[in-house]
């Protein structure tokens, strides 16, 4: 009886000895753990672990280094120009005009002819009252600059055998003109050309010029570098915007 008894001990220290054996973890791996998970829940991907991963399909490369542009201007090749190019001026005009009118001729052979004129409007002052909107100032009265409005200056270019006008231009409003003190007009036709200058309350000084090849046949009259000048091939004015002339000095 008793030696059973010990048997039945030892089949249960056997059986708790079996069991306890079973609670030890197994032995854990040697590799490094990833530090992609995240430390409160291992099976949740970090972002921004996954973020910094690089794929083994791209190369890392040195970027292309910044050009500063600069002032955005370039420096273009200055033009050759040729002498057979330059213009000589055939005529020149001053004229304080109260309308009045004076006409030339030249038979242009080898267009295109350039005519530029510089103008010297009358200047009329003006007083503008108004009310002012600060507080407390009431009316006030401003002086105001600007060209008389019966100034103008008109160049007419037709054929002097038909009357067909190839050019009408000119200086002031009255006129339905600019008010540019300053430009150059072309004329593109051949033919005998009479040319009209004409204006009112105005003094112009103004220029005719052609190239002597083709137009005039004896050319030793012309310096050709104080008489001679080379154009643009697109004409251009003066600043488009007016400037009065002085104002006049009241006496009295």
């Amino acid at each position: 009886m008793k030696e059973k008894f010990v048997r039945i001990i030892c089949c249960i220290t056997v059986i708790l000895v079996v069991a306890a054996t079973g609670c030890v973890a197994p032995p854990r791996d040697n590799k490094t753990s990833s530090t992609t998970g995240n430390f409160f829940n291992p099976g949740q991907t970090d972002p921004a672990a996954s973020a910094t991963t690089t794929p083994n399909f791209v190369t890392d490369v040195t970027p292309f280094a910044t050009v500063t542009s600069g002032s955005g201007y370039r420096t273009m090749p200055s033009t050759t120009q040729l002498p057979e190019d330059k213009y000589c001026r055939i005529y020149t005009t001053t004229n304080t005009y109260a309308f009045n009118k004076t006409a030339i001729a030249f038979d242009l052979q080898s267009p295109p002819m350039y005519i530029n004129y510089t103008v010297k409007p009358s200047n009329i002052t003006k007083k503008i009252a108004y009310t002012s909107k600060i507080t407390g100032e009431g009316d006030k009265v401003i002086t105001v600059d600007t060209y008389s409005p019966d100034s103008w200056y008109e160049i007419i270019v037709r054929s002097k055998s038909t009357g067909e006008i190839y050019l009408q231009d000119g200086f002031g409003t009255r006129k339905g003109y600019n008010e540019y003190l300053s430009r150059n007009l072309k004329v593109l036709k051949r033919d005998n050309m009479q040319i009209e200058f004409s204006g009112s309350n105005i003094t112009a000084t103004a220029m005719v010029w052609v190239k002597p090849s083709g137009n005039i046949n004896d050319t030793t009259q012309f310096n050709m570098t104080s008489d001679c000048a080379y154009f643009d091939y697109i004409p251009r004015d003066s600043v488009p915007f007016v400037t009065a002339t002085p104002r006049p000095t009241w006496t009295g």
